[in-house]
């Protein structure tokens, strides 16, 4: 059970977090509190609801019911004041464009427009009669204007807010608020090269402007080789430098995940989620993944851990959760959940009694 005080001090504090598809609960009411510079793993059977609790975490899923805090807060994309002033503009525009048409936009052309052509050709055109004869038709049909516009102001006004708030907490923002992660599945950009991939996880470390870039200027250029060197740097941390060069899809399957990992620890986020990492790797990778991940918690990370492989897992863990059809089941040190009767019984079975 997390206590009040180790909930005031973690890093990532998951409350009550649900996640439900249609009538599948497929995490339910987790509490998961991970503190900065620790390992934590998350365990348990094959369909758990451990990467759905990832997904939940980094954005990709909204939990249907609890809380998912970082540093103490939700990571979300703030109410600024250029998002209210464009989205009224917007309104505004709306507005218009729908009175035009409660008004019969044909008959307000015909008024204003038509009606104000000079007999002459070369005669100039008078904008202000124009602008007069279009308000004398407006105030004529007065209650149809305002329904028009009032309506279509607050129904796009609505609708923006309504879009806002559902893009809130995106992949995007999450990550640039300090969690970064690898997927089950590796998700490189196969036909970019080694370095590219990892320079994507630096993107919004590039200040140069995009006329800056497009002209070569000496910042632009500048600034790519240091964010070049940084990259060249995370390659040799994770093992596989000097293969900057090399498409994506031409690494070892071992060495893909690493470049995946590189590319994560890129963002320089303070929490790095690691969905089995381990996973296709042959028992000389695998140890040496684990000194990785502790390489990667001296250096400053805090990692959530995914993982199958129990020997890595206990070789590496500070605390371990235990996820059973959802729910969590156990938690606590490696020594205690090795021993716990109730990840004995949902790893291995019950023993039926005759």
């Amino acid at each position: 059970m997390t206590t009040a005080g180790e909930r005031a001090q973690a890093l990532l504090d998951v409350r009550k977090l649900t996640m439900r598809f249609g009538g599948l609960v497929a995490v339910n009411a987790v509490d998961l509190a991970v503190d900065s510079g620790q390992i934590h793993s998350v365990i348990g059977p094959n369909g758990a609801g451990k990467t759905t609790l990832f997904n939940a975490v980094t954005g990709i899923y909204e939990p249907t019911e609890g809380h998912v805090l970082f540093e103490g807060h939700t990571l979300a994309r703030p109410l600024s004041a250029w998002i209210l002033i464009r989205t009224a503009i917007i309104a505004l525009l709306a507005g218009l464009l729908a009175m035009t048409f409660f008004v019969r936009a044909d008959g307000l052309w015909k008024a204003a427009i038509r009606e104000n052509m000079p007999a002459v050709r070369t005669d100039p055109f008078s904008y202000r009669q124009a602008a007069s004869t279009a308000a004398e038709y407006l105030t004529v049909r007065s209650s149809e204007a305002t329904t028009g516009f009032v309506g279509g102001f607050l129904v796009t006004l609505l609708g923006a807010l309504a879009l806002w708030n559902r893009s809130r907490r995106t992949t995007d923002v999450v990550a640039l608020g300090g969690i970064a992660r690898t997927f089950q599945n590796i998700r490189l950009f196969q036909n970019m090269t080694v370095l590219e991939n990892v320079l994507v996880g630096m993107d919004r470390k590039f200040s140069a402007t995009f006329l800056g870039m497009g002209l070569r200027l000496p910042g632009a250029r500048r600034e790519e080789r240091e964010l070049a060197a940084k990259a060249d740097e995370l390659l040799a941390f994770v093992g596989i430098q000097g293969r900057d060069q090399m498409l994506a899809k031409n690494l070892p399957y071992g060495d893909q995940r690493r470049l995946e990992i590189a590319r994560a620890m890129a963002c320089e986020p303070k929490l790095l989620l690691l969905d089995e990492p381990a996973a296709g790797m042959n028992p000389k990778e695998t140890i040496d993944l684990m000194g990785l991940i502790r390489r990667i918690r001296d250096r400053g990370f805090t990692v959530l851990l995914i993982e199958h492989h129990m020997s890595l897992v206990m070789g590496i863990s500070d605390r371990i959760a235990v996820l059973d059809y959802g729910a969590k089941i156990a938690e606590g040190t490696p020594l205690e959940v090795k021993n716990n009767p109730k990840v004995i019984e949902a790893y291995l079975g019950k023993e039926e009694v005759h």
